[in-house]
């Protein structure tokens, strides 16, 4: 039976050969070199389509003019051995063209071949980028295949949908496999994607020295990999990835086209189970279909290798047909090689001659457009031009198609979907372990404590799983739904040590991430990184409230301080000696015995305060002191009124303490909570004494401790300190001053990408009201403490600070009416006291002057006279005794006779009739 289908296969083979055989006397023979491996996978399945693309396309176009001739050399996978035939063929065989050579590092050497000799190099595999025909050296190469750079969009497309931030590249030390990683890293970085180690294998690595190095990798907490490997060396990872337990559960792994388009669904796919793969999308037509039937037909192997496996293969019939169109097209008939060979050697470059034809043929081959069995061949800058890519998971023995990719679309679900999104719209694949929970969770660590369990609750259930809840866990909710791309992830409990021990987990990598009531300070920043706070910052001081000062005895003294009091009285008494000064010695009022005198100071500028003063004043300057004292004396007592008024209405909640300083100095004692920072805070920055602190877990310790008299402040957060208020509002108040700190975040390693997208969606969730709302009331109703926050309290007592103006201005009021009045009382009332005597001291002078002062100004106007009568009404005869100042009256008098002599004047008539009163008084 199998001799039966062996000769069966030669006589399709003999049929479909047969134009080419025997062509017509008039068909024009041209000569295509083909340089393949031929041992390799690729290379022996090339060499077959090749031989039936040219069978196939002669028997539909046997009227063509032209035949190929393909002549073709094994490489044996030798760069020195490819470049020699690519010399013979194009010195000795005269090729018009070569197909070939396999691989890319084959292919940098031929193509330069083929620029000096003006031959078109077409290669259907040597897909590296840095092989592009676009550069000038390369003009003479088309890549009838996918550039490698093409799928990379893709491939970060794919990591981005899954929410995967940290990746690690495994290719293999190659052109063609370091040739794609400098565009997959670019676009992974366009995707805030980072590479997290690149591991290079050797293409001659053995299956020992693949085990080590994923002993390696295995150590690295990255368990996503992306696998670039030609079809060889990737079958030997998989295998040994399987051995090394990481084709399991946790793990995710991407193939690049270059091995997705050769997996052999019996050798390969039992180590691959869950790999997910990318390919270029190839649809399905009749003739891909009739192709497929009689590759099985013909294959060597009785399952066959063909169907979706084979695209290099069909790249390559279809760059047999394209040659072949451009040859017949191009009208290279009877063409030739210029400058003719005479050199013996077959491997003479210098004796290359150039293919006079070869540019119209590169140009008709460039423009040929047909549709193959890859789909519609059309080059673009010198290449095939890729339309989609599929994306499918390996499962079992198949392969099992979970998407498509785009360029205009991004990712699909279906290729035909008109509403596909760049974002996760795939189909759920199985991964590694036979598992549908997506690889690489975010291993959560969360603090487990006893106290203000309203932000972090975790609790521990029998059949192991973790239960968390509170603020910072609803918070943390909310910011997973707001993100663009899935964060799977698993909460782990931290029991013993503090919240520094717990990031130092991340930092050691036994922890991804730390979700709770975690604070961002300046030292925690230098090992790990914190998303923006979602939380009030800062850190205040808790103490007991004072008794409700209604209750004292001398409250009514608190509306001013004690400098105020005392600088108010001192200015009553200065306000009332000015006023004195001005009146005493023409206004009868401010006259008298000295006690009387004292007595009218001290009455006159209190009885302001009340404006109940009797005694009128005549002097402009009194006048003008007293209009600025009657409007401070007015603020003054408004501004006494309404803080008395305050203090006896309304309640006052007063701190046992409101300066840290205070506590220091008295050596009481501070709490603060346990594993806080709160502690290096109080030591470090406040200065307080280590043995003077405690530490305490629960509200109910808080309340205990201050109410015993423990302590005398503690000191935390703030939103713990309204968690405490909450429940003990009325006891306890919340003083300044507020340290700061930058509230709560979430913490990840040094370096992580997953920080401003968590960033960002922390903003968006805090933005919205109506979300923190109902985040919120997991800290419980806090709305009995409004009001309470964070302040630094100072007196009540009004200041003389608040009133420093209003003095300053009626002091300056009193001091210059003083000054303009004893200016003229020496300079004009009595000008002999200026006059220079020797023989009289400036002691007697001042006491002469004092003398004079006392006396009464003898220039009164009449209507002082009157004003005087209606103050001092005359007295019965019987009151002779009675006089205020009989010395003044007999001075006056004395005036009055001195005046008569003189013949008198109006000045001195008046003088007389004021002496005439004071004798009737």
């Amino acid at each position: 039976m199998a001799s039966q289908n062996q000769y069966l296969h030669l006589l399709i083979l003999v049929i479909f050969s047969f134009p080419m055989l025997e062509p017509s006397e008039s068909m024009e023979i041209v000569k295509v070199g083909v340089i393949l491996d031929m041992k390799s996978t690729v290379g022996s399945m090339a060499n077959r389509t090749i031989s039936m693309a040219l069978s196939d396309f002669y028997s539909r176009n046997s009227h063509y003019r032209t035949r190929l001739n393909l002549l073709t050399r094994d490489s044996q996978n030798d760069v020195v051995l490819a470049a020699f035939s690519a010399i013979d063929l194009m010195k000795n065989e005269k090729a018009h063209a070569i197909i070939g050579p396999q691989r890319s590092s084959e292919a940098k050497f031929v193509i330069n071949l083929g620029e000096k000799a003006k031959v078109p190099i077409i290669s259907f595999s040597a897909t590296s980028p840095s092989l592009s025909p676009t550069e000038h050296e390369n003009k003479f190469f088309v890549r009838s295949a996918y550039d490698d750079s093409s799928q990379v969009k893709a491939l970060a497309s794919i990591v981005k949908a899954y929410g995967w931030r940290e990746i690690i590249l495994i290719y293999e030390d190659t052109d063609y496999g370091s040739g794609l990683i400098p565009y997959l890293i670019d676009a992974l970085q366009e995707f805030d994607t980072r590479v997290r180690y690149r591991s290079v294998v050797s293409s001659n690595a053995n299956d020992n020295e693949i085990l080590m190095e994923l002993e390696k990798l295995k150590k690295n907490p990255t368990t996503i990999f992306l696998v670039h490997m030609t079809a060889p060396l990737s079958s030997k990872l998989f295998k040994q990835a399987k051995i090394a337990g990481m084709m399991s559960e946790g793990y995710a792994w991407i193939a690049t086209q270059g091995l997705s388009t050769l997996l052999d669904p019996v050798s390969d796919m039992e180590s691959m189970q869950g790999v997910l793969g990318l390919r270029p999308y190839i649809p399905n037509s009749k003739k891909l279909e009739h192709f497929k039937l009689r590759w099985i037909k013909s294959a060597d192997k009785p399952d066959g290798s063909a169907g979706g496996s084979n695209l290099f293969g069909l790249w390559a019939y279809d760059t047999v047909w394209a040659i072949a169109m451009a040859v017949e097209r191009a009208g290279i008939e009877n063409s030739s090689f210029l400058k003719p060979n005479t050199s013996k050697s077959r491997v003479d470059i210098a004796a290359l001659g150039t293919f006079e034809m070869g540019a119209k043929l590169l140009d008709t081959l460039i423009n040929t457009t047909f549709e193959g069995l890859s789909g519609n061949f059309h080059l673009v800058n010198g290449q095939l031009e890729p339309s989609a890519f599929e994306i499918f998971n390996v499962i079992g023995t198949s392969e099992r198609v979970i998407g498509y990719w785009t360029k205009e679309k991004g990712l699909l679900s279906e290729l035909n979907d008109n509403n596909g999104r760049a974002t996760n719209n795939l189909k759920n694949p199985i991964w590694p372990g036979n598992t549908i929970d997506q690889p690489r969770k975010l291993k959560i660590g969360v603090p487990v404590r006893e106290g203000f369990t309203e932000f972090i609750k975790v609790v521990e259930n029998k059949n192991k799983t973790t239960q968390v809840s509170g603020f910072c866990y609803d918070m943390f909710h909310a910011v997973l739904q707001v993100l663009e791309f899935p964060l799977p992830y698993e909460f782990v409990p931290f029991h013993d040590g503090s919240f520094d021990e717990l990031l130092h987990k991340i930092e050691k990598q036994e922890f991804d991430t730390a979700v709770g009531d975690t604070t961002i300070v300046a030292n925690r920043s230098t090992f790990v990184d914190f998303t923006l706070p979602y939380s009030e910052s800062g850190v205040s001081m808790l103490v007991l409230v004072k008794d409700d000062e209604r209750k004292n005895f001398w409250i009514f003294l608190k509306p001013l301080s004690w400098d105020l009091w005392l600088t108010t009285g001192a200015a009553f008494i200065f306000t009332g000696l000015v006023v004195w000064v001005l009146e005493h010695r023409i206004n009868t009022e401010f006259r008298g015995p000295p006690q009387h005198q004292i007595g009218t100071i001290f009455w006159f500028s209190f009885s302001t305060l009340v404006f109940a003063h009797r005694e009128r004043v005549v002097n402009n300057l009194s006048r003008f002191v007293l209009i600025i004292w009657v409007f401070v004396v007015l603020i003054l007592t408004q501004s006494y009124t309404a803080s008395l008024t305050s203090m006896l209405t309304v309640q006052r909640l007063q701190p046992s303490f409101t300066d840290v300083k205070d506590i220091q100095k008295n050596g009481y004692f501070v709490g603060y909570q346990t594993n806080s920072f709160v502690k290096d805070l109080l030591t470090k920055k406040l200065n307080f004494n280590e043995t003077r602190l405690k530490n305490y877990t629960t509200s109910e310790d808080y309340h205990d401790a201050l109410s015993n008299g423990e302590v005398a402040a503690i000191f935390d957060e703030i939103p713990y300190i309204k968690i405490f208020l909450a429940s003990y509002c009325s006891r306890y108040m919340m003083v300044g001053p507020t340290y700061r700190t930058d509230g709560f975040g979430f913490a990840f390693p040094l370096g992580s990408p997953l920080v401003p997208y968590i960033s960002r969606a922390i903003l968006k969730v805090t933005e919205d009201k109506e979300k923190m709302e109902n985040i919120e009331k997991a800290l419980g109703n806090q709305a009995t403490c409004e009001g309470q926050g964070p302040t630094t309290l100072s007196s009540d007592s009004l200041s003389v600070y608040s009133f420093g103006g209003l003095f300053i201005i009626a002091g300056i009021a009193s001091m210059s009416s003083l000054l303009i009045y004893v200016f003229n009382f020496v300079c004009f009332h009595r000008p002999e006291l200026n006059n220079h005597d020797p023989e009289r001291s400036f002691w007697s002078k001042i006491i002469d002057l004092m003398k004079h002062f006392d006396q009464r100004d003898p220039s009164l106007h009449p209507f002082m006279k009157r004003s005087e009568s209606r103050v001092h009404p005359e007295a019965s005869p019987e009151g002779n005794d009675a006089s205020p100042d009989t010395d003044d009256m007999q001075n006056h008098s004395r005036d009055s006779n001195e005046g008569a002599d003189t013949g008198g004047s109006d000045e001195d008539e008046a003088h007389s009739s004021v002496g005439s009163i004071y004798r009737r008084t």
